[in-house]
């Protein structure tokens, strides 16, 4: 099939990519004519596991095609997908459509023949029908089909849940388009794949809803750690006693720095605007916000309390600084809230992360990145394991670290308490 992604962020590239790798002819389409050229020459601009390979593959093959012209690219496809940015609008909490609707006016130009439109960005519920009604304001009905297609693409994980994925959700009532979407996703379908035909509705909301509802697991989990600390219990018991109980599951019960991202963040604030327009009041996911809003400043307290409040040139090392491992993605990281606090207490900083040197770090002063575990970790009075990177599960710190006394926070529970014990090593966990 002939398809278009508008957009080439972190949905409209994996999504296009492993497309094109199903044997699709697919045009990936971004203003950003920079960024295309360096597509067309295989440079990734983000970092997603195996994405490089599968772009210069596909691209090899003519199966991939990058392009700045939106016109020409609807024009030659049959199936188009919105994956433009849908950020939270920084007063209201709600999410920022204005991408959206532009394409839609911009499909609306380019379209003379009947196409599938889907939206693959995550919007509120309705969103659809508004593209639908700017669509319809001089086009035929019968020349397109308004369709919500919701992605639950993991960062790090991203090409594997394209081709494994729990569920396809299709949000249409037209029978056609189901037809030709249901045939588009059949080798995905036929490895073992769940496909649901539901609303349009429906389906956007079902995307809201399950990030706010693992959003609610790592939150929960995190507030019972805060228990465990204060009845010294090891959270990692409690994660394992409730996940194995299958109604719950063990997935998003991992203790931690507070959920960041490109997701959670956003989705949990606009689902529950979107309740608000509709005179619902969504307590729970509320407080599942300022919970997680909190979580960072708990954290930052429990720096505070190993270094006995003494933080005033204390040299300590961040081990990560995106929200998770597997991706460079700094957005809502708590070490955009750990790392600034902890420089205003005078603390000197110093942080290695496998993705390399952050921008959003470089205007503090007093932090500095490392090329590599041994020069970040040699000299830190307090090392802290901010993301769980596999570079960081098997270090030797008594050999890196010789005699010299220093502290490990472990904000992702990676070491044995008791190893660390053993090894006389200075050791806290999270929830424990």
């Amino acid at each position: 099939m002939k398809l278009c992604m508008i957009g080439t962020g972190y949905v409209g590239l994996v999504s296009g990519v492993c497309f094109a790798d199903l044997g699709n002819d697919v045009i990936c389409v971004d203003k950003n004519n920079e960024k295309i050229e360096k597509l067309k020459k295989g440079i990734i601009p983000i970092y997603e596991p195996g994405l490089e390979e599968l772009v210069k593959k596909n691209f090899k093959n003519k199966k991939l095609f990058f392009s700045s012209n939106l016109q020409e690219s609807i024009n030659k496809s049959d199936i188009i997908f919105i994956c433009v940015g849908t950020p939270t609008k920084k007063n209201s909490g709600e999410a920022d459509l204005s991408q959206v609707y532009d394409v839609a006016k911009e499909i609306k130009k380019s379209s003379s023949r009947f196409k599938i439109i889907i939206t693959k960005s995550t919007v509120p519920v309705t969103t659809g029908d508004k593209i639908e009604k700017i669509l319809s304001k001089k086009k035929s009905k019968k020349l397109f089909s308004v369709v919500s297609n919701p992605e639950f693409l993991r960062e790090g994980e991203a090409i594997r849940d394209f081709s494994y994925p729990d569920r396809i959700v299709i949000g249409t009532n037209d029978l056609r388009s189901n037809r030709i979407l249901k045939n588009l996703y059949m080798p995905l379908i036929s490895k073992g794949a769940k496909y649901i035909n539901t609303s349009r509705r429906a389906a956007e909301l079902i995307k809201y809803a399950s990030n706010a509802f693992l959003a609610t697991k790592i939150t929960f989990i995190n507030e019972i750690a805060n228990l465990c600390e204060k009845t010294n219990i090891n959270v990692e018991d409690i994660s394992i006693g409730m996940g194995l109980d299958k109604r719950i599951g063990s997935r998003f019960l991992r203790a931690g720095p507070a959920y960041g991202g490109s997701c959670f963040p956003k989705d949990t604030k606009a689902i529950t605007k979107t309740a608000d327009d509709f005179k619902i009041n969504l307590t729970l996911i509320k407080s599942v916000i300022k919970s997680n809003e909190n979580r960072s400043l708990l954290l930052l307290k429990r720096v505070f309390r190993i270094l006995n409040g003494k933080v005033k040139n204390k040299k300590i090392c961040f081990l990560g600084v995106t929200f998770k491992a597997n991706t460079d993605d700094m957005r809502d990281s708590s070490s955009l809230i750990m790392i600034p606090s902890l420089i205003k207490r005078g603390a000197i900083i110093n942080y290695y992360d496998p993705t390399g040197k952050k921008q959003e770090l470089n205007k503090y002063k007093n932090v500095s990145f490392s090329k590599d575990i041994k020069s970040a970790i040699s000299k830190a009075d307090l090392i802290i394991i901010h993301t769980e990177w596999n570079d960081f599960k098997s270090i030797n710190f008594k050999s890196i670290m010789k005699k010299k006394r220093f502290i490990i926070y472990d904000m992702r529970n990676i070491y044995s308490r008791m190893k660390m014990k053993k090894d006389n090593i200075k050791y806290y966990g999270v929830g424990g």
